[in-house]
Parts: structure tokens; sequence; C-alpha cells
């Protein structure tokens, strides 16, 4: 029981040690490259607002290019995204996005640009991937762990094996409900101006690895966030991604067992009914058979009948 926690602990440990230094590399590889970016883009910004009463139509459609390619490589001229020394590619920001690698999630709107960072994401993403399937196992393990724990004190109270089952199943979707879906839509709510049902969007999106990258945290202009912000989402996007494999991994369990009683009720439908167990009308080879018997025992019973009659003397 120890040697399993010590190695939960060391995988867990290493896990985020791994993230933390992948962070630290994608920053340094980007954080340059993105700078001068920005600056293109605020001089960009400039020039157009000097001399957009002066521009011809074919200036205009390259400077929408332009600003169009900008906001691709998530450089937004507008508001406080416009400031040089806001990086895309801080150390919380760098984190987020090597969560999103390993996870596979993959939003789209924080790339690496350069030859360099993008090289060394194809190696991240090579041995994170792996990485991160075996943490998600031996979390989704811990969670099973608990529903067993909470299944067992049910049974030393007397309650019946599949009242536990379903307890047991409903404490786990609440549960993981409350905590992954529901109170981070809260947040995202307060945090991110978006309605609670845009929050419940993103967080199932999210979690379920489909990642559209309609809807990503820490990217709206004119927001302030925290410090370390979307560290704290990349957090809670690696220990959901553990409860919601989990649930699909149940929701399969229930729909094939689900098919299985589905389909022996339809051989029961489709199987011809069984022969009464009362009156048989016997077989003809059967009745020949007793026939038979019959006339020997006839024979033999008349034979038996006759008298005996005493052959004369001569």
């Amino acid at each position: 029981m120890c040697s399993g926690k010590l190695q939960t602990g060391l995988l867990v440990a290493g896990y985020f040690v791994y993230l933390l230094a992948g962070a630290a590399v994608f920053q340094v590889l980007e954080r340059t490259a993105e700078k001068q970016e920005k600056m293109a883009a605020a001089q960009m910004k400039e020039a157009f607002l000097q001399n957009f009463t002066h521009l011809t139509v074919a200036e205009m459609e390259q400077f929408m290019k332009n600003l169009t390619e900008a906001i691709q490589n998530g450089v937004y001229p507008v508001g406080n995204e416009s400031q040089i020394e806001d990086s895309n590619w801080d150390f919380s920001n760098s984190f987020f996005f090597a969560g999103t690698v390993v996870s596979t999630i993959g939003y789209g709107t924080l790339r690496p640009k350069t030859a360099g960072g993008q090289i060394f994401c194809v190696f991240f993403a090579l041995f994170g991937i792996p990485l991160n399937i075996v943490f998600l196992h031996r979390v989704g393990k811990m969670l099973s762990l608990l529903c067993k724990k909470l299944g067992k004190f049910l049974h030393e109270k007397g309650m019946r094996k599949k009242k536990i089952k379903f307890l047991t199943l409903l404490f786990f979707l609440a549960t993981g409900i409350l905590v992954f879906l529901c109170l981070p839509s809260v947040f995202f709510q307060i945090t991110e101006g978006w309605s609670y049902s845009e929050g419940i969007y993103f967080a199932f999106i999210t979690l379920s690895t489909i990642g559209f990258g309609d809807y990503v945290v820490g990217k709206q202009p004119g927001r302030n966030y925290f410090s370390y912000y979307r560290t704290l989402v990349a957090i809670w996007i690696l220990f959901g991604l553990a409860w919601i494999a989990l649930l699909f991994n149940l929701l399969t369990t229930v729909l094939e067992d689900t098919e299985k009683i589905i389909v022996k009720d339809l051989y029961q439908i489709g199987k011809p009914p069984e022969k009464s167990k009362g009156f048989v009308p016997p077989s003809s080879s059967f009745v020949s058979s007793k026939l038979a018997r019959s006339k020997d025992f006839t024979s033999i019973s008349t034979h038996a009948k006759q008298p005996h009659t005493p052959k004369p003397t001569p």
C-alpha cells in the first residue's frame, strides 16, 4: 500500500515537473519572436491611424490581411494587448499551453511560431502524451478507489448491492459535475464575462478534449486577469480529464450492459415456445412397438389358457 502511494506521488511529481520544464522552454523559445510581432502590429496600427483617410483600396485590403494574420498569431492590436510588454508566452500561459499539448486539446489560439519552438513541441508531445495517459489512468484509479470505499461503507450499513451501485454512481456523477462543470462555470462567468451556459459549454468542450478554440480563457482584450490564472485553469483541466475519462468509460460499460440485455430479450422473443410438459401424443414407432408387445402377450396368454390334453397311449 505504501509502495503504491509512493509510486503515485512520484508519478504526479514527475508529471508536473515535465510540464513546468516544457513551459520554461516554450517561454524562452517563443517570447522574443512574439515581442517582435507585437512591435510590428503596433507600428501597423499607428500607421493606419495616421493615414487611414488617404489609403487606397489595395492598401486597405493589405492592412486587413496583416491585421487578420496578427490576430491568428495571438496578437490583438487593441486595448492593453497592443502593449509590447504584455506577452502571451509568460510562464502562466506557457504552462497552460504545455497542458493543452499533452492533453491533445489543441485550441489553436496559441501555438509556437519559431522553428525551434515547433521542433521542441513535436518531441514534447511525443513523450508528454503517453505520460499524460499514465497520469490520467492513475488518477482514475484513485477516483475508483474512493467509489469502492463508499460502496464498502454502504455495504457495512446493510444496503443491498443494487442500491449501493446506484448510490455510488449517483455520488460520482453529482460530485464530478459540481466540481468540474458547475463551479468552474461560475468562476468563468465572473472572470471572463461569459454567460453561465457559455461556461458550461467551454468546460465540457475542454474536458472532452474537443477543443474548438471558440472560447479560450485569458484571451479577452481589455480584461485584467490575476497572475497564474491560466496555470490554475490548466491544473483544473488535467484533473478534470481524469474524471471525464472515467465517466466516459462508465457510460460505455452501461451501454454495453444495456445492449446485452436488449439482445437477450430479443432472443427470448424470437425463441420458439417450449413444448408443454402435460400430455404428449405418442409417436407412431412407440405405438407400433406397444402393439407388437401386446400381440405377443395375447398369444402367450391364449396359449396358456388352452386345456392340456394328454396324448392317447397306443
